[in-house]
This record gives structure tokens, sequence and C-alpha cells, in this order.
């Protein structure tokens, strides 16, 4: 019978006389029953004060010893499980009622859900709250990693604040931090006034940078993750004009959804931005108040740019009298340290110099300049302008093309999903590196149009440099596998070759592209018609795009006897790659543009 109930034959004498005592066993039975004499179990009895110990106790230490001996068997069944489950929620009900049995237990102890009832309605968290010592944290990140030029941005040397950055004007270089530094001085200025801070870019895609880079300043500085769009601060102590918690507005260049708001102004890339004039004339009215500022910065595109009349003053004479008129020097010793104009305007250019100068060490300029030809170099480094006079796709022929596609796309068009396009058609076009240490490799993934003089959207672009031909190949393998791709497009030049040959493995009609003097006419020609028809878009964001196409020049061969096209070799526009990889998906597309006379098995040659 003891073994039955206990089942724990190698348990010692004196715990299994306890336990037997604790059901209610005698003295003499747990002696006659152990074979063990009756004054040494009277002893343990006396000694243990068995009599003491209460019905709670001896349940936690049965229930102890079953766990102990779960946990001590090297395989469990299914049994097993259910019996470990059964005693810990058993353990846990007997907590609680320790807890209960406490002098100052209550009923709460015995069921959580009664302290929660009584608790009443659960406090919401405050969504985007930044606490003053929060405040303290981003205002000290952000002095702390300021180059020269841009602690001159926040405050101009030898001119009062409030003067001086009422209109911002930055030409600036590539990649020196603009679009970093404002998004975070943005957030600051919000944080100090009070203001709404508006973002307007080429398109919400190009907006969203901005709140990328914010979300990750607050998150890493304070562990604070902002969220909602536009985003709505609850910073103590802080309110906008109307009482109202500052808001930050990340728009595109629709500016029809842009009217009625009012705050700082900053505008990204405005010599790319497509309707600038309207764009400015909403942008000065939303920062009308003295209250607020606007600020524009971007690098140069081209001469013909509406921005280019506002950066030159031609626009503030343009509207006046012959003597209200000002004369503003744009070059950039005048302007390398920043200068307000008689138009009430602060100007400055930041080159690449310039930002050196100024602390930032993130580039070799003398490799640059080697990698660069000159005027290359002048553009994208030196802030000078383009002069597209030449192109066969100059400025106002590509910004027909530009677009804010999270608003013209939306409806059939997630970049964020697993299958973007779901099962819609695509081509790709792939321009290779011309050798294994050359210019980037470009692909691009474009939707063609579903009907006869329809429009071509490029929904995905991308710029490979230093990957070997199979990575290439493989890159290009995994859009096949998001997208639903029924031509492929490869100029086989260089290591083109070997990635076309370990594409056409798995794509079989994968169209190897042999380049020549026709080939390159008749890709041009086309890509000139589709793009003069207003039958291309892309992202008004993709600045690289349009420089690409831009960057495209008529020249005649070495013999003299042929017009041929060609693009200097730059790491911005990379030999015209992106332009290239685009062109030659456009190119499946007959010069008729009747799309049911196409033949995707054909080798261009």
């Amino acid at each position: 019978m003891t073994a039955t109930i206990l089942n724990f034959p190698d348990m010692p004498p004196e715990r299994q006389a306890r336990r037997l005592y604790w059901m209610g066993w005698g003295v003499q039975q747990i002696a006659d029953e152990l074979q063990i004499p009756r004054p040494t179990v009277a002893s343990w009895a006396r000694r243990g004060k068995w009599e003491d110990i209460t019905a709670r106790d001896a349940v936690d230490d049965a229930m102890a010893h079953r766990i102990n001996a779960l946990i001590a068997k090297a395989h469990w069944d299914g049994h097993d499980f259910k019996m470990f489950d059964a005693l810990m929620r058993g353990w846990e009900r007997g907590a609680r009622v320790r807890r209960f049995e406490a002098p100052d237990g209550h009923e709460g102890d015995l069921n959580p859900k009664i302290a929660a009832r009584n608790a009443g309605p659960k406090k919401p968290k405050r969504k985007n709250h930044l606490t003053a010592e929060h405040v303290e944290q981003l205002l000290a990140a952000f002095d702390k990693g300021l180059f020269d030029y841009q602690r001159n941005w926040r405050s101009p040397a030898g001119l009062k604040a409030s003067t001086a950055l009422s209109t911002r004007f930055i030409l600036k270089s590539r990649q020196i931090g603009a679009t970093f530094y404002f998004a975070r001085e943005a957030l600051i200025r919000a944080i100090e006034t009070g203001n709404n801070q508006i973002f307007i870019s080429a398109s919400r895609n190009q907006a969203n940078i901005f709140r990328e880079y914010i979300v990750a300043f607050v998150l890493s500085v304070t562990g604070v993750k902002l969220e909602g769009d536009p985003i709505i601060l609850d910073v103590d102590g802080v309110s906008g004009p109307e009482g109202e918690p500052p808001k930050l507005y990340f728009l595109g260049t629709n500016y029809r959804t842009a009217q009625g708001y009012h705050g700082d102004v900053y505008i990204d890339e405005c010599f790319w931005i497509y309707g600038f004039e309207q764009i400015w004339k909403v942008a000065s009215a939303m920062a009308s108040q003295k209250r607020y500022r606007k600020t524009l910065f971007s690098t140069p595109s081209t001469v013909a740019h509406e921005a280019y009349s506002l950066w030159t003053g031609e626009r503030f004479n343009k509207r006046r009298q012959k003597s209200e008129r000002v004369e503003i020097d744009i070059t950039h010793k005048a302007l390398q340290g920043g200068l307000r104009g008689g138009d009430g305007l602060y100007r400055q250019i930041v080159t690449l110099e310039d930002a050196a100068a100024g602390g930032c060490d993130l580039f070799d300029l003398d490799e640059l300049m080697l990698e660069y030809a000159p005027d290359e170099f002048d553009q994208l480094f030196r802030c000078l302008f383009i002069d597209d006079a030449h192109s066969m796709f100059p400025f106002q022929l590509m910004r027909g093309c530009m677009v804010d596609s999270w608003d013209a796309w939306e409806r059939d068009f997630d970049p964020y999903a697993i299958r973007p396009f779901g099962d819609r058609e695509v081509w790709i076009g792939f321009d290779p590196q011309e050798s294994a240490a050359g210019d980037d490799g470009a692909c691009v993934v474009i939707a063609p149009p579903t009907e006869a003089g329809g429009t071509f959207r490029i929904l995905e672009k991308h710029r490979w440099r230093g990957d070997d031909f199979q990575t290439q190949a493989k890159k290009i393998r995994d859009l096949a596998e998001r997208y639903n791709v029924t031509k492929i497009g490869i100029d086989t030049t260089g290591i083109g070759a070997a990635v076309w040959q370990l594409v056409v493995a798995w794509f079989p009609t994968a169209t190897r592209l042999d380049y020549s003097v026709p080939l390159k006419t008749a890709m041009v020609l086309k890509a000139k018609n589709v793009i003069s028809n207003k039958r291309l878009e892309f992202d008004a964001g993709w600045i690289d795009v349009a420089q690409s196409f831009m960057s495209i020049s008529a020249t005649l061969t070495a013999s003299q006897r042929q017009v041929t096209y060609v693009a200097s070799r730059a790491g911005d526009t990379g030999h015209a790659d992106v332009a290239w990889a685009i062109m030659h998906a456009l190119y499946f597309e007959p010069l008729s543009g009747d799309l049911s006379s196409q033949n995707s098995s054909v080798e261009i040659c």
C-alpha cells in the first residue's frame, strides 16, 4: 500500500514516515509499515514538530518532491509534460493562497483580475512623449555631431539668426550630410519653438528619408520610437502657436495636399523638383508668419530649372522697377562663407573641399578627382550647374517623367510587399560593369504598358559595385522571384556575357544585347520617342536616373562616318549605366509601339 501511495521507494525513511504522518497515519502504524522501531518514529515527530505543520506546508512538500522527480528524469513522455504543467499551476495557486493567508492578505491575492478591475481603466501610454531629460539628451547629441559648415547653417557667423535664417538657400555638394543635418535640426527646432516642421521633396518617398533620420535619431538617443504620419510630438512644456503640439509633416511635391499647413518649411533637392514655381508659392504661404522660416537646399541641375531664377535673384528683380533691383553675386568666392543678399535670402555654397575644410573627413578628394571626369566632378562636388544643351535627354525633357510614385502608383504597387507588383508583368534591364573593377552594374525593373501607347514605369533600380558575375546573376534571379518577369535584356559587354550565361540557364528567353553603333542608335531613338511622348515614369526622388540620361550625348565614331551615343564615365552617373539598363528594357517594345509584334526569343546583335 505504501509503495502505491508514495511511488518514491528511494525516499529517505524519515521523509517517508513524515509523509505518512501527514496523511493521517499513527506513529505505531508507520513503525509497523516501514519496519522501524516505534521510539525512532516518535523521536522524528517530536524533533520535526510534525504536529505543527500546516496542511499547506504538507501539500507544498509533496508537490516539490514530485516536481523534482520529474526534472530528474532523462526523457519525458506526453504524460510527464502534462503532469509538470499541472504541478506548476498548483504551485502558483499555492503561492496565491499564502499571500491571501498573510496578515495583509486580501481577495485580490487569490484572483489578480479583481485587482485589475478595481484599479479602473488603464492609463494609456503617451505616444511620442519626450521628457525634459530626453530633450537635454537630444540637444547634447545634436550639437556633438556637427561639422563646422553645419554649425554655420544653424547660426551663420556674423549675422543675427532671426535675420539670416528667415530664408536659407544652400547649394551643396553631394553626400555631405545635408538631409541628415536638416532632419535633426528640424526636430530640435520643433522642440525649442513648438513650430510645425514641413518637409517637401521631389516625392513622398524622398521626403520619408527625413522621417527615417528623425525616428532613428530619437530612438538611438532616448529609446522613444516616434510613430504616426504626421508625427505629433508630445514634449513636456512645449506647444505650438495655437497651443497644439508640434507636428512633423512629410510631403511630396503635390502642393495641393500641402495647402492649409503652416510651419517651418524644408525643400529638399529643389533644383530637381518639377513644378518648383507652384511649390515655392505654397511653401512661402505656409511659412509667411515671422515665427517661421524656409530652407532650400540642393545639388545643382541646369540653369533652365525654375529654381535657378530664385537662386540668382532674377525672380526678385523681375517683379520690381529698375531702381529697386539688386545684384546678387552667386560665385563660390562670394558665397563660400554664406551671405544675405539684397533680396533677403541667405545663400551659401558648400563644395566638397569646403566640407573637408569644415571637418568632414568622409572622403578622399584625390581619389575622387582621379575617378571622375573634370566636368562631372565640378557638377557633383563643386556645385557647378550642368550644361545639357548638347544632351540627347535634357532636363526639360526628363522632368516630364518624374512623378510622386507613392501617389501615382499606390493602387497596384507596394514596394514593401513580398510581391510588390502582384502577378502583373515586368521586364528587367541589366547593364554590367565594363570589367571586374570597372564602373557600377545597373539593373532596373520596369512595368511595361498594358496597351499600345501606354506608360512604362520604373519600379526598382539598383547599382551593384564590386560584385562578381555570379553575385550579379543571383541578384537578378532574386528580383525574378519577387516579380512576374517575362523579359530580361542583358548587355554582354565585359562580364555581362558571363552574367547572361548564368541567367539564361534558368530564364532561357533572356535576350543578349551585343553592342554596336546601329543597336545603340536604335535604343537611344526608342528611348527618346518614349520619353518625348511622356510614356516613361520614375520616382521624382531618383535624380540619378535623370542625371544618367542627361549625360548621354551624340558624337562621331573614330572613323568620323557614323554618329554614336556616349556618356563619360562617372561614379554617380556611372557611364550612364542606369539609363542604358532602362533602354535595354524599353527596347523590347518595337519601334512601332505595337506590343503584339514583339518577339522575346530573338537575340539582338
